[in-house]
C-alpha cells in the first residue's frame, strides 16, 4: 500500500502575526521543512505542501526538500480551500501513480508531532478507510484519508473546518496516540514550545 503525505501551510497565521510554516524551532527549521520530512521520514510518498499566504518564501525553504508545492490561490477562504487544493492536485498524480491509496494530511502547526505517530496512523490505511489520530481521546493530526473519500472531501471542504464535516458524517477509525507525541496544534506566539520563534 502506498500513502501520500500533504501539509497543509496555506495560512498566514493572524494570531501568531505570521505565517506558521516560517516558525522555526530550536534547530532553526522551519516548521514547513521540519512537517515535510516528517511525513518523507514515515515512508509517505509523494509528500505535497499547499502553500498560500508568504508563498514565495515558503517554496523558497522547502527548495532543497523533494516535495511538491501545491499553491492554493484561494487560501484566505481557509483551510478547505487548502485542502481542495491539495486533494485535487494529488488525485491528478494519483492518475498517473495508481499505487496511491490514502493521504496522511498534517497542518504545519503541529510541532509536536512525530514519525512515529504517521506510521501508527498509516498502519490503518486503505482506499476506503478514515482514520485519525487522537490524544487522550480527542481528535488530532494526522487524518488519514483513503483515495474513496477524496472526491467527497474535495466536495464538502469548506471554511476553516477542512474535513471535519465531511468526517462526522462518516465512520473514522480513531487511534490513540498520546503515548507517541503531544498533538496539540499552535495558534499564537504564547502557545509555541520553548525554543520556537516565529519567521
Amino acid at each position: 500500500m502506498k500513502i501520500a503525505g500533504m501539509v497543509l501551510a496555506a495560512g498566514a497565521g493572524r494570531r501568531m502575526g505570521s505565517p506558521k510554516a516560517l516558525v522555526h524551532d530550536p534547530d532553526g527549521v522551519t516548521w514547513v521543512v521540519r512537517a515535510s520530512r516528517l511525513l518523507d521520514a514515515a515512508g509517505c510518498s509523494p509528500v505535497l505542501v499547499v502553500v498560500g499566504a508568504a508563498a514565495d518564501q515558503v517554496r523558497a525553504e522547502l527548495a532543497a526538500d523533494p516535495v511538491e508545492v501545491v499553491e492554493a490561490t484561494d487560501w484566505a477562504e481557509g483551510m478547505g480551500a487548502s485542502l481542495r487544493a491539495g486533494l485535487t492536485t494529488l488525485r491528478t498524480v494519483a492518475r498517473a501513480d495508481a499505487g496511491i491509496d490514502a493521504v496522511l494530511v498534517v497542518p504545519v502547526d503541529v510541532p509536536g508531532l512525530t514519525a512515529a505517530v504517521i506510521r501508527r496512523v498509516a498502519a490503518a490505511g486503505s482506499r476506503s478507510a478514515l482514520v485519525r489520530a487522537v490524544y487522550g481521546g480527542q481528535p488530532g493530526h494526522p487524518v488519514l484519508l483513503g483515495q474513496d473519500h477524496w472526491d467527497g472531501v474535495i466536495a464538502t471542504a469548506r471554511g476553516d473546518e477542512g474535513a471535519r464535516a465531511y468526517l462526522k458524517r462518516h465512520e473514522v477509525v480513531e487511534i490513540e496516540c498520546s503515548d507517541l507525541a503531544e498533538g496539540a496544534d499552535v495558534d499564537t506566539v504564547g502557545q509555541l514550545p520553548e525554543g520556537h520563534r516565529p519567521g
